[in-house]
């Protein structure tokens, strides 16, 4: 272990003058996969990010597919690169790995031996990742993201799962995986400690608070919305307003269009209306609390990041007002009441959800939240394939015999048990088939539902 993090001291050392790479934004065409265990599996933070590139992109065609299997390990992402990863033929991976890797109930058993357990676990993910590495080293064409886990949160108040040591040993987990990135040339982003700080600042006036949930572990939809936004800054996506309208209405012009157009202006009757087009939708914030045990809602996260501020910015601003208050108006329905000042400074369309676009993109949300139902089933079947077949020598073997074999396996294992009603539903080849189709289908049908539409917008003086 010494001589592991002596190597590793240097190696940062040597590698101080060059900066973590920073991921460059998805292109058209782009397959991207997401490689992690359940927090990946759940499904939420990749889609989230998709959801946004579809809503704010919609020329920029892509695919996002979800790489989780829970309970993995860097070992167990190494098996399956070439079954399940590679397979989904990616021309980007993000890989990630961490919470798993640096164990559980080992703290609490040998708690006069931590920096033991502690060795063990860094060193078997360290060799472990060391296989990953040499895999993808090899295959030059896929752009390679190393992605650190969500934090494990040791200091929320709470009695259940505590394991003290496991955030230490998180720590050591993500200072390998920041060299090797550097080291390597991939592309790097951080969840670890910009969520932990997240957490302790809050904790300071709630220390219930937490962007995992019961568990400590796994995050809910807040927390999946948290590692989307810093995945998405990243990226340098932040500051990229849906649209930014100005308008001087008493010279009946406009100032400015950014990421849209504005047509047709025309001040008549106290009232000011113009056609606009916008390159991109508002992000829908969706306000169900969606992960299983968890009552965290997406809306939850805003507490703790400025998505809104940096991510949804759809302003309306108009100039040369002389009345006191006025209504909104898009194409014929009532919108939101504002005063000539709030005009003035600019109003931020994104936040109200009766916007024909703001709908719009909520039934894109919608869609994709089906179509996530069915990638949950694919994931399911992967995870009976290398979590219990794999063991038993039957990988992707989807006879009578396997499917005998996961019910009697699921009667004693409850892991098992959850997943054997799906894997029997799409075990066989046609029917998986017939769910990607239609995964494909959705995934075109939410582009074409993301395509810009002209909207008639109207001021009118009210008083």
């Amino acid at each position: 272990m010494m001589k592991r993090n002596f190597v590793l001291l240097l190696l940062l050392t040597g590698l101080s003058a060059i900066a973590q790479k920073a991921p460059a934004p998805f292109k058209n065409g782009d397959r991207v996969v997401f490689a992690g265990n359940s927090i990946t599996e759940a499904g939420f933070y990749p889609n989230y990010v998709w959801l946004y590139y579809i809503t704010h992109f919609p020329d920029r065609k892509m695919e996002v597919m979800n790489g989780g299997i829970g309970g993995d390990v860097a070992k167990q992402i190494y098996t399956r690169l070439e079954g399940d990863l590679l397979a989904k033929k990616p021309d980007v991976l993000v890989v990630s790995f961490g919470m798993n890797d640096s164990k559980y109930f080992e703290y609490g058993m040998h708690k006069d031996k931590v920096d033991s357990v502690r060795k063990a676990a860094v060193d078997t993910s360290y060799n472990s990742f060391k296989m990953i590495e040499q895999k993808l080293n090899a295959l030059p064409d896929i752009r390679k993201i190393m992605m650190t886990s969500s934090p494990y949160d040791e200091t929320v108040k709470n009695e259940k799962n505590y394991f003290p040591g496991k955030w230490k040993t998180m720590e050591e987990i993500v200072a390998f995986q920041k060299a090797a990135a550097i080291k390597d040339g991939w592309a790097y982003v951080d969840l670890f400690y910009p969520m932990t700080a997240m957490e302790q600042q809050k904790q300071k006036e709630d220390s219930t608070f937490t962007l995992t949930g019961p568990d400590r572990i796994h995050p809910g939809n807040a927390g999946h919305f948290v590692m989307a936004y810093l995945f998405l800054k990243a990226q340098g996506l932040n500051n990229q307003p849906i649209a930014d309208v100005r308008i001087d209405a008493a010279k009946n012009k406009v100032l400015q269009s950014g990421n849209c157009t504005i047509s047709n202006v025309s001040t008549a009757n106290n009232a000011i209306s113009f056609t606009y087009l916008a390159k991109s939708l508002p992000f829908p914030i969706d306000t169900v609390a969606r992960v299983w045990g968890n009552s965290q809602k997406q809306s939850d996260a805003l507490d703790v990041i400025p998505f809104i501020k940096e991510f949804d910015q759809e302003m309306l601003t108009v100039k040369g007002l002389k009345g006191n208050h006025y209504s909104i108006s898009i194409d014929g329905k009532a919108i939101s009441q504002c005063t000539a000042q709030q005009l003035n400074d600019g109003i931020n369309l994104a936040i109200l959800p009766n916007t024909p676009q703001y709908q719009q993109a909520k039934a894109i949300m919608d869609l994709q939240l089906k179509r996530k139902e069915l990638e949950d089933k694919m994931r399911a079947y992967y995870w009976i394939n290398y979590d219990y077949l794999n063991g038993k020598g039957m990988l992707f073997n989807d006879s009578q015999a396997s499917l005998d074999s996961v019910m009697s396996a699921a009667k004693k294992d409850f892991f098992v048990a959850s997943k054997k009603d799906v894997y029997a539903e799409v075990r066989s080849p046609e029917t998986r088939e017939k769910i990607q189709e239609q995964m494909n289908e959705m995934r075109d049908e939410m582009y074409k539902m993301a395509q810009p539409t002209a909207h008639l917008i109207s001021i009118k003086q009210i008083d």
